[in-house]
C-alpha cells in the first residue's frame, strides 16, 4: 500500500510539462521537480529501511524497527514495490529484486491466505512486473509477454486460489490455504470486494498463459454477486458465498464493497466489454438514488435504502477517479472536494468521518496512508488538466513527511485538527 501511495503522488507530480501551460502556471517546473525529488526521498526512506530491517518479511513495522508477515509470507513489499522502482527509474533495482524474487519467493507452503489481498498484491504486482520487465531493461524470453519467469510466478500464486472458488455459487471464500486448499471449518461469509475483485488479474493471467480457467472463475463469480443485488438494485457488505445469502445488509461504495464497482469500470476498459460496464452503469443509478446525498455516500440499507451509516470512509475515496475514467467529471469533481475538505481539515483522511458532525468517528481517527484520494486526484488532473488536482499531490506530500515519517520510514498518522494543523504549517 505505501509503495503505491507514493507511485500515486509521484505520477502526480511527473505531470508537470503540461502544468506549466494551464491556468497560469500555478506550478511551475522548478516547483514540481521539487516535489518529485521529495517523493522519491521518502520512497527511498521507506523503502530502504524495509530492506534494513524488515526483509525478508511481508511488511516493515516502522516503529519498532522489525518486520512482520501479515498476508502469506510473500516478501511482499518487494512484490509491491517493484511498479514504483520503474517508475522512478530504477531500473537496477527493478532488474535486482525481481531476480531475488524468482529465487527466494515459494507459493507452496502451509499458510492461509486472503484471496482477496493475494490477488490484488501477489498476482497484480507479479503481472504488472512481467509486463513491464522489458521497459526495464531485462531480458525476456521467446515468446513475451506470454512467458517468462515473473508470469509464472503469477500463475503458481493464482492457481494457489482456484479451490476457493469451488462453491455452488461460484463465489470465492476469502481465505484458502496454500498447500491444502480450503481448510473444512472455513466461513463461507466473504466481504463484497472479495468476490468481485478479480477481472482485472485473471482475465490478464488467461489471455497471457492461455488458460481460460481465470478469467472463467471471475466471470462466473461477477455474474453470481450480479444476480444477488436487492430489487432496488443495492449489494450489501458480506454474503455468504454457499447460499447466495446477505449477512450484512449495508450498501455503499467504501470497505468491502469497493473494489467490486471499480474492477466493473476496469475491466471493461481493460477488455472493451459492455456487459461489464452495463452492470456498473445499472449499480451507479441505483448508488445515485439511494446513496448520494449533497455529493457525499452514504450508506443504506439494501433492500429499504434508508440511512444505517451517515459516514464518510478514507477508502471511499477512489470512487471520483472511477468517475472520471466513464467520463462523469462533475460528479467526480464534486466529491473529490468534499473528501479534499476533510483531508484539509485534518492534514489526511480519517478512517471514519461523521458527515452529520463534521468529525471524527471514536476510534478511527487515524490516517493509515491510503492511497486513494491521491489517485482519484492523478486521474481527475489528467481528465481536465486542471492544476488544482495537483494541490492535493502537493499537501500529500507536506503531511505525510510530517505527520507520520519516523526513523524507520513512515507509520500511520494521528490525524490533527485546528491549531495543530498551523503549528505543523499544513494550514
Amino acid at each position: 500500500m505505501l509503495t503505491f501511495l507514493f507511485s500515486a503522488i509521484f505520477c502526480a507530480a511527473y505531470l508537470s510539462p503540461i502544468i506549466s501551460h494551464v491556468k497560469g502556471r500555478d506550478f511551475t517546473e522548478q516547483e514540481m521537480s521539487h516535489y518529485r525529488d521529495r517523493v522519491k526521498s521518502m520512497f527511498y526512506h521507506a523503502y530502504n529501511s524495509y530492506l534494513d530491517n524488515a526483509y525478508p518479511y511481508d511488511e516493515l513495522r516502522p516503529l519498532t524497527c522489525d518486520g512482520q508477515d501479515t498476508w502469506g509470507s510473500f516478501s511482499l513489499t518487494l512484490i509491491d514495490a517493484l511498479d514504483t522502482l520503474l517508475i522512478l527509474g530504477n531500473h537496477t533495482e527493478f532488474q535486482r529484486v525481481a531476480t531475488l524474487l524468482q529465487d527466494t519467493v515459494d507459493f507452496d507452503i502451509d499458510v492461509n491466505a486472503s484471496v482477496f489481498e493475494t490477488n490484488i498484491r501477489v498476482v497484480g504486482g507479479l503481472l504488472s512486473a512481467h509486463l513491464l520487465s522489458k521497459r526495464a531493461g531485462m531480458k525476456v524470453e521467446e515468446g513475451w509477454p506470454c512467458s517468462g519467469p515473473l508470469l509464472r510466478m503469477a500463475e503458481d500464486a493464482a492457481r494457489k486460489l482456484l479451490p476457493a472458488f469451488q462453491t455452488p455459487t461460484g463465489m470465492p471464500y476469502g481465505t484458502v490455504n496454500l498447500l491444502r486448499g480450503v481448510n473444512p471449518g472455513e466461513t463461507p461469509v466473504t466481504c463484497t470486494a472479495g468476490v468481485g475483485t478479480f477481472i482485472l488479474e485473471f482475465s490478464t493471467l488467461s489471455r497471457l498463459t492461455g488458460d481460460p480457467v481465470f478469467e472463467n472463475v471471475a466471470r462466473k463469480a461477477l455474474r453470481a454477486l450480479w444476480r444477488t443485488r436487492s430489487d432496488i438494485g443495492l449489494v450489501g457488505n458480506h454474503i455468504d458465498v454457499i447460499t447466495s445469502k446477505w449477512v450484512a445488509q449495508d450498501a455503499g461504495i467504501g470497505a468491502g464493497v469497493d473494489s467490486y464497482f471499480e474492477y466493473l469500470v476496469k475491466g471493461a476498459i481493460m477488455l472493451q466489454d459492455e456487459k461489464l460496464l452495463t452492470m456498473f452503469y445499472e449499480f451507479d443509478k441505483s448508488i445515485k438514488n439511494y446513496t448520494k446525498f449533497d455529493d457525499w455516500y452514504l450508506w443504506v440499507q439494501m433492500h429499504k435504502g434508508t440511512v444505517s451509516m451517515p459516514v464518510f470512509q478514507s477508502l471511499e475515496a477512489f470512487w471520483p477517479g472511477m468517475q472520471s475514467l466513464i467520463g462523469d467529471i462533475s460528479s467526480a469533481t464534486k466529491s473529490f472536494h468534499n473528501y479534499y475538505s476533510v483531508w484539509r481539515q485534518f492534514g489526511g483522511l480519517p478512517e471514519f468521518y461523521s458527515i452529520p458532525q463534521g468529525y471524527t468517528v471514536d476510534k478511527r481517527e487515524g490516517y493509515p496512508l491510503r492511497p486513494e484520494l491521491i489517485e482519484s486526484a492523478m486521474y481527475l488532473y489528467k481528465a481536465t488538466g486542471d492544476p488544482s488536482f495537483i494541490q492535493l499531490g502537493r499537501d500529500a506530500v507536506e503531511s505525510i513527511d510530517r505527520i507520520s515519517r519516523v526513523n524507520c520510514g513512515f507509520a500511520t498518522g494521528i490525524c490533527l485538527v485546528g491549531e495543530e494543523l498551523r503549528t505543523t504549517g499544513l494550514l
